[in-house]
């Protein structure tokens, strides 16, 4: 796998926090704010440290630590209109969308913020959410299915003069989609983003996705991805990116953060935890190989309900940065990052690791990117 396959530097993403409860299902302090001028500050704040995307979560019903949620889609644009350089990436479930309504709303958007919206396609985990709404649960693969039909309208749509597609979910009679999104010379059309760890998932991304995104794992865990989703895109002559989710915690001292990380699991609330874990267990369990998301994942690695430990961002800014250009020198290219108390986190990103991972880029010598692991979950 090249070390860097287009001389880009690492991309980084944060995740909005538009749901109630921050990003770790835990009682400890987090000073963070679900409400939109908390989070259109943050948004500003952001782009100003070196953050490229951000990332809108999708939760229809309340539960695990989640009461209250903004709507992705209206809640990117919102954050769109309220800064210049920032991309949107706004999650989204195809069942409860109709792939050429979400393509003429993400047009929209996309003029409306120069270039800037993209979309997450969630093939879908929590099955009250579609049953809440009187839509059908399928079967693990059938939702992957699903998803990829999704994408492939998205894409008809915005880059086909009269789209006409014939799938098992969808189906297109010539679709014109005017104004089609804005023409930008680094994307054809706005930008796709997948997650999922499955066999299904993994082979969706090669074929049709422009980004595959990981939940948290280590070096050996996301270049076992990497090859393989690669390999299928290049099977199809495609190119896909890779994005990996942490949880950052930057401290000026090890032990400093390492006491977070423990705090955090020590007070975690166990019910929430508890219930997010029986909820997602069918999906980590769905196919023959077991390789669906959270198949392996214990009940630390699910405090941070995208197993963002696990990727171990954990330690003092050069131990961060170390770990982050080891990442990005297997593969990785954007890592999609969650955080405790955001506003200040964000800053200290900005000001403190970020600077030691664009002098690591630079620097010729593989060892520099050498990182010892943070220790096993307290």
């Amino acid at each position: 796998m090249p070390e860097n396959r287009d001389g880009e530097p690492l991309k980084f993403a944060y995740w909005v926090p538009n749901v109630s409860g921050g990003l770790v299902v835990s009682d400890i302090e987090q000073r963070t704010d679900w409400s939109y001028e908390y989070n259109r500050e943050l948004a500003v704040l952001a782009e100003e440290n070196g953050f490229e995307y951000a990332l809108s979560q999708v939760r229809y019903l309340a539960g695990y630590g989640a009461t209250h949620q903004h709507e992705s889609t209206s809640f990117s644009l919102a954050l769109l209109l309220a800064t210049r350089r920032l991309k949107l990436i706004a999650a989204v479930h195809p069942g409860l969308w109709h792939p050429a309504v979400l393509a003429k709303f993400i047009a929209t958007a996309d003029h409306l913020s120069g270039g800037r919206a993209a979309v997450n396609v969630v093939s879908g985990w929590f099955k009250d959410e579609f049953t809440a709404l009187g839509e059908p649960w399928l079967e693990h693969d059938e939702r992957y299915r699903r998803a990829e039909e999704f994408i492939r309208v998205l894409r008809a749509s915005w880059t086909e003069d009269t789209a006409e597609f014939t799938g098992d979910f969808y189906r297109l009679h010539g679709y014109q989609l005017r104004p089609k999104p804005l023409e930008r010379p680094d994307r054809p059309h706005p930008e796709i983003f997948q997650g999922g760890n499955s066999t299904a998932a993994r082979a969706m991304a090669g074929r049709v996705s422009d980004w595959y995104f990981s939940n948290g794992k280590d070096f050996d865990g996301v270049t076992e991805q990497i090859e393989e989703v690669t390999a299928t895109a290049e099977a199809h002559g495609r190119r896909v990116r890779f994005g990996l989710n942490g949880f950052l915690i930057a401290r000026d001292t090890e032990a400093e953060a390492r006491e977070t990380l423990r705090e955090i699991v020590a007070k975690a609330d166990v019910r929430a935890v508890e219930g997010f874990r029986d909820a997602v267990r069918q999906a980590g369990g769905a196919t023959a190989d077991r390789k669906g998301m959270w198949a392996d994942s214990t009940f630390e690695d699910l405090v941070q309900y995208n197993d963002g430990f696990r990727s171990r961002l954990i330690g003092t800014p050069e131990q961060v940065a170390h770990r982050i250009v080891g990442y990005r020198r297997r593969g990785v290219d954007l890592l999609l990052l969650g955080f405790l108390h955001y506003h200040e986190e964000v800053a200290y990103f900005g000001r403190h690791v970020l600077p030691i991972v664009r002098e690591l880029e630079a620097s010729a010598d593989p060892s520099a990117a050498t990182a010892e692991p943070i220790g096993a979950l307290p």
